[in-house]
């Protein structure tokens, strides 16, 4: 029961942090740094914490998370690299990559560009019709509404992790209720 809460509380931890990635994106174009430090640090403590306890089954191997996170971040650093994405967006990527492993990198990348497509639409939509009277200055639709081309991916990128999430099992009712027959 005990791993339960622990595996549960890191996982809520990742998905606050996420939000509140999110809606920095959106307020300001900025990721703290401190939020994929957090989602870093509750993947490890998580990880080890089950290795420990002996239910190291709930996540892939820990190499795969490893690469999952290496790949991600070598492509947003290139594309960091191109001004195709911010430092910001790169780093919470990687470190939410991590969480997917390679079981769920797929998912969590085919998610985050769909979610990024409907946010570029979004924001076309938005330089287009500027529908929004009196934007929040510095925030993400004043930037677009301004003539702007930018789009808070921290959105999208969060967005595929959940899904992601979803797809490998974090949330199967099997895997959750595997935790009190301990």
């Amino acid at each position: 029961m005990l791993l339960l809460i622990v595996f549960l509380m890191c996982l809520f931890v990742v998905i606050g942090t996420g939000g509140l990635s999110a809606l920095s994106d959106l307020r300001g174009m900025t990721i703290p740094n401190l939020h994929s430090l957090i989602v870093l640090g509750a993947f490890v403590f998580c990880y080890g914490a089950l290795w420990f306890g002996g239910r190291d089954d709930v996540f892939a191997s820990l190499a795969s998370h490893i690469v999952a996170a290496l790949i991600v971040f070598l492509i947003t650093l290139a594309m960091f690299m191109g001004k195709l994405m911010g430092a910001g967006d790169s780093k919470l990527a990687s470190a939410l990559a991590l969480w997917a492993g390679l079981k769920g990198l797929v998912p969590f990348i085919f998610y985050m560009s769909v979610a990024g497509g409907v946010l570029a639409l979004a924001a076309l939509a938005l330089k287009k019709w500027a529908p929004v009277k009196a934007p929040k200055p510095e925030s993400w639709v004043a930037q677009v509404q301004g003539g702007a081309s930018k789009v808070p991916y921290g959105v999208a990128i969060v967005l595929g992790a959940l899904a992601s999430f979803v797809k490998i099992g974090y949330f199967d009712l099997d895997v959750l209720s595997s935790f009190v027959v301990e």
